[in-house]
């Protein structure tokens, strides 16, 4: 599939522009190698970052900017082959103990079999939020979108423009939700053999290596994290925060029936329904409206 953006987004782009809240970047202005940099690459001149992954070392990269609220979109080609042990990541996340996060990671798998596209939640340190899923597509033939949408209402999971997962704001009942914390945009491929392919018990074969991801066309549409008075600024609803518009508090019923065609046929994983995991009684959340 070819370079899918959020229509909605494009409509109200023209306003978006003036706001000096607003970002408009790509790999090459606005992210930087953070670790393994002799297995990575960021194009002279170009929007394009390579990492790799072989027996010497991983690599990652992040963004410069930390934001709160907006899009955050990337295109992304996975390992080929034989990936099984290996995670290719891409997320939001800030620091500290007490941090949020919003997370795409890519479990690989022996030749033949599907990735797993795995998502998760944290928020105030407190994670175990997981939805995995099958892609309908191949990806490591060619990129595809995957974007992260949040606002003061709900967090969206996007691959190639159809929502996956939504996580609703129910801070007002108590539990977690991303508003108050400025995170950065990471990206990386590393070595988790010990979890990532069948519980651990298929490890990585490294006369595959080197295994190589690809990423392009980063996008951050979003608002730039200025310190504390960001909390009230990037929620405040203006037209230039278009996020915070009454068109992004909830998924239009088209795409709800897209993520339901998406949920119903491709989902392999949701954390609500592990009740033995949970010993009975999943996280406060699952009871309430999930979209």
């Amino acid at each position: 599939m070819g370079r899918l953006f959020l229509v909605p987004i494009l409509l109200v782009f023209g306003s978006i522009l003036s706001d000096p809240s607003y970002v408009e970047a790509n790999i090459v202005k606005s992210m930087y190698i953070n670790w393994g940099s002799q297995n990575s690459a960021i194009g002279p001149g170009s929007d394009n970052l390579q990492l790799i992954l072989d027996q010497s070392s991983g690599s990652g990269a992040q963004s410069k900017r930390q934001f709160l609220f907006g899009s955050v979109e990337m295109l992304i080609k996975l390992v080929p082959g034989n990936s099984a042990g290996t995670v290719t990541a891409y997320y939001l996340s800030s620091k500290g103990d007490r941090h949020d996060e919003i997370d795409f990671e890519f479990l690989g798998n022996v030749s033949g079999q599907p990735y797993i596209i795995h998502t998760n939640i944290y928020t105030q340190g407190v994670g175990s939020r997981e939805q995995q899923f099958h892609p309908w597509f191949d990806p490591t033939n060619g990129y595809h979108n995957y974007t992260i949408h949040w606002n003061p209402t709900e967090v969206v999971w996007y691959v190639d423009s159809l929502p996956i997962r939504v996580f609703r704001n129910y801070a007002s009942e108590g539990i977690g939700y991303p508003n108050e914390q400025g995170m950065r945009v990471y990206t990386s491929i590393w070595d988790a053999d010990n979890w990532a392919t069948r519980g651990g018990l298929v490890k990585i074969d490294w006369t595959c290596a080197p295994f190589r991801a690809g990423f392009q066309s980063f996008r951050p549409r979003a608002c730039k994290w200025n310190g504390q008075v960001s909390i009230t600024q990037c929620a405040a609803q203006t037209a230039a925060n278009w996020w915070t518009s009454p068109a992004y508090s909830q998924l239009s019923y088209s795409k709800l029936g897209q993520m339901t065609w998406v949920r119903d046929n491709y989902m392999i994983y949701d954390y609500c329904k592990d009740y033995k995991r949970f010993n009975g009684q999943v996280p406060p959340e699952c009871s309430k409206p999930q979209f």
